[in-house]
């Protein structure tokens, strides 16, 4: 799927903490999702797995349909949505919002990949999926803006249904999309072409 960059600002990497990649502040990242209900200052949506998220936008905010500028009403119950911006737990700041014609949230690609929802007291299974780089938990650095947004946009595309909370930049120039909210699985990794070379 190509993908477009958003005309949201970079912003300088930032070295992640010693302690596993866990972080507490806000990182660009985003979701797929089918759209439950609407306001006027957002939206909610679920995605394959069932999380239910809080999409916020504003006047800065890019509504796309295959490839077009349109409008926030755009965005209406049922509507399948790829959102993208500044992720806090389960609500999303949008920069982008991707409405996608006859979507279904990534319901079918999730499935493909194999994404399993989180479930409370279920250990995540050690299995993974094409290649994955030798790297270290923790390692690289948070990139943010245009380049956050299309390793996020490559990442949903085949593996959706947890929420990326933050894109790392890799040793080697790789990126990891770091998922939230799902048992598995937890990265994503998308090389510098922005293709999807496998998950854990």
């Amino acid at each position: 799927m190509a993908s477009t960059p958003s005309p949201t600002a970079s912003v300088t990497p930032t070295a992640l903490p010693s302690d596993g990649g866990q972080r507490s502040d806000p990182s660009d990242g985003g979701a797929t999702g089918i759209v439950q209900s609407t306001s006027a200052t957002g939206f909610t949506f679920k995605t394959a797995t069932g999380i239910s998220v809080t999409a916020t936008d504003d006047a800065h905010t890019v509504f796309t349909r295959s490839n077009h500028r349109t409008s926030a009403e755009q965005v209406q119950d049922g509507a399948s949505v790829l959102v993208l911006g500044l992720v806090d737990s389960t609500a999303i700041t949008a920069s982008k919002v991707e409405i996608q014609p006859h979507g279904d949230g990534g319901a079918a690609a999730s499935e493909k990949a194999g994404v399993i929802a989180f479930t409370q007291g279920t250990p995540s299974p050690d299995k993974s999926v094409g290649t994955i780089p030798d790297y270290t938990e923790g390692e690289g650095t948070i990139v943010s803006g245009p380049t956050a947004d299309k390793a996020t946009q490559a990442a949903q595309a085949v593996v959706p249904g947890g929420i990326a909370d933050r894109v790392v930049k890799l040793d080697d120039g790789e990126y990891e999309v770091h998922n939230i909210s799902i048992n598995w699985p937890h990265h994503v990794f998308v090389n510098q072409d922005f293709k999807v070379v496998g998950w854990e």
